[in-house]
């Protein structure tokens, strides 16, 4: 039986003014500090009972992670190049989003524990006052570089609309995952070690990316959010991908119907738009019981050990977009 380390905090879309009443900043060190012996405590065990070890999931065939050149708060200019043969984490955040916060003493330790093996780049979003991100720096004592992230290096990355966002960066320099939302911190630490070919507690399976990491990929779905094809013939099932996949979604999101599922489960325009398709493929005839649209979650969140002890998380709800 597969244990699962479930995300704590997933913001979708999320809102400046909302996040900061709603959100409170907490530090998780002990707490990482215990995940991590029990993700090594559990590597002991025998090799016949590694078929209900936890999974942990990367992309094969993976992109290279876009190229970027940008100064960091030092005035230092940073490129992921000089950072080859290295594990990378872009840790995509902005100062006034609660989890993105509360998950900055991690990452200080994960830096510090494999400084010769990592480099975590702290890509700051949204945040026009560079001052105040300076003083978050100091105050949490930040020992990687801060990055003032420019709208092109952002889309590159697919928008960064939801926070935070990390991906995962394998050290030929290729884009092996993405989470978005607040982890428990042994997730990271348990594909770092991984990638480094280092002893995990865990099973590593691949995927392919039909858009969980890059949209671009979306065109090599075969199942989408609230998206019932169970009825259709393989033929019409050809048709009625192709056809989310060509046609644009009109509810201000600049996705295709494919995209826009993929990226936003709650998007009722697209959801509509698809129904209506598959009603025309069929003649109208009934293609089975529609599904209910779900939150939006990461299809490729990998199945890491827990920690003894669930750190608190942050409470609040999400924003839709």
């Amino acid at each position: 039986m597969q244990s699962q380390l479930g995300m704590l905090v997933c913001l979708w879309f999320p809102n400046k003014t909302g996040m900061k009443e709603t959100f409170a900043t907490k530090k998780w060190g002990p707490a990482m500090a215990l995940s991590v012996l029990a993700a090594l405590a559990a590597s002991i065990l025998p090799v016949n009972l590694s078929s209900q070890m936890p999974v942990i999931r990367f992309v094969k065939d993976p992109d290279p992670a876009p190229a970027f050149k940008v100064k960091d708060l030092e005035g230092k200019e940073v490129t992921l190049e000089a950072y080859k043969g290295k594990i990378v984490l872009l840790n995509f955040w902005a100062t006034w989003c609660g989890p993105c916060r509360a998950e900055i003493p991690s990452l200080i330790e994960l830096q510090t524990k494999y400084k010769d093996q990592i480099q975590i780049l702290g890509m700051n979003v949204d945040d026009e006052d560079e001052t105040q991100v300076r003083a978050v720096v100091q105050g949490e004592g930040i020992n990687y570089p801060v990055l003032m992230t420019p709208l092109d290096v952002r889309m590159a990355y697919g928008g960064i609309t939801a926070l935070p966002t990390v991906f995962i960066i394998n050290t030929e320099g290729r884009v092996v995952q993405k989470h978005v939302g607040l982890f428990n911190p042994v997730l990271y630490e348990t594909e770092v070690r991984a990638l480094l070919g280092m002893p995990v507690a865990a099973r590593v399976e691949w995927f392919e990316d039909t858009g969980q990491v890059f949209l671009k990929h979306a065109d090599r779905a075969s199942m989408f959010p609230g998206v019932n094809l169970s009825s259709l013939t393989e033929e019409q099932r050809m048709v009625a991908i192709k056809k989310f996949n060509a046609e644009g979604c009109t509810c201000g999101c600049k996705m295709t119907l494919a995209q826009c599922r993929i990226y936003d489960a709650g998007c009722s325009i697209s959801l509509a738009r698809t129904a209506e398709i598959i009603k025309g493929i069929t003649g109208g005839k009934a293609t089975g019981k529609p599904e209910t649209p779900q939150a939006p979650v990461e299809p490729a969140t990998p199945n890491v050990p827990g920690p003894p002890a669930a750190p608190p998380s942050p409470t609040g709800s999400t924003s839709p977009n």
